[in-house]
């Protein structure tokens, strides 16, 4: 049975890891639904997060793929309630005079931000969950939507357990 799975993956930052990590994937025909990458809190270190679609045989296989490149030091699949997880749109929709007041309440509604103002356009920023982005989209798409950049999840364990490098 199909099912959405989250992966934090703690590398070297170096160059070239990306790159060997994406390909991992890309051999082996998976397909990644979004991948976010940065620095972590130390320096030598970024953390990638990927999701993905497939079954239990499918994230093990990924797991164990991930866990035998050189410059992974750390893998842990996330989810359920003991994760937060978070993602961020900028969305460009059109602006007119009939439609402006009805955005303004749904950028209110959903705590989101109008970061760029111009007669033609407004340009929204929502960090949320998933769910949350969607329903967003869905809700001014009837508006007008001229262009749309989305992050993809970022996703850390609730508490105090953390990825951390072991190897």
């Amino acid at each position: 049975m199909e099912q959405n799975f989250i992966i934090a993956v703690l590398v070297s930052n170096i160059s070239g890891v990306l790159s060997r990590v994406s390909g991992m994937f890309t051999r082996r025909s998976f397909n990644i639904d979004s991948l976010t990458v940065g620095e972590t809190e130390s320096s030598g270190f970024s953390r990638i997060t990927i999701t993905f679609h497939g079954d239990e045989r499918i994230k093990e296989q990924i797991v164990k793929q991930l866990e035998k490149l050189h410059d992974v030091k750390e893998v842990q699949v996330l989810g359920g309630n003991d994760t937060v997880t978070r993602e961020l749109v900028l969305i460009k929709v059109r602006n007119t005079a009939e439609s402006r007041q009805d955005i303004m309440t749904a950028v209110e509604i959903f705590r989101s931000k109008i970061v760029d103002y111009s007669p033609a356009a407004l340009t929204c920023e929502l960090t949320g969950e998933t769910h949350k982005i969607n329903a967003f989209i869905e809700l001014v798409k009837p508006y007008g939507i001229i262009e749309m950049c989305r992050t993809g999840i970022v996703a850390l364990e609730r508490g105090e357990n953390s990825l951390q490098t072991k190897k």
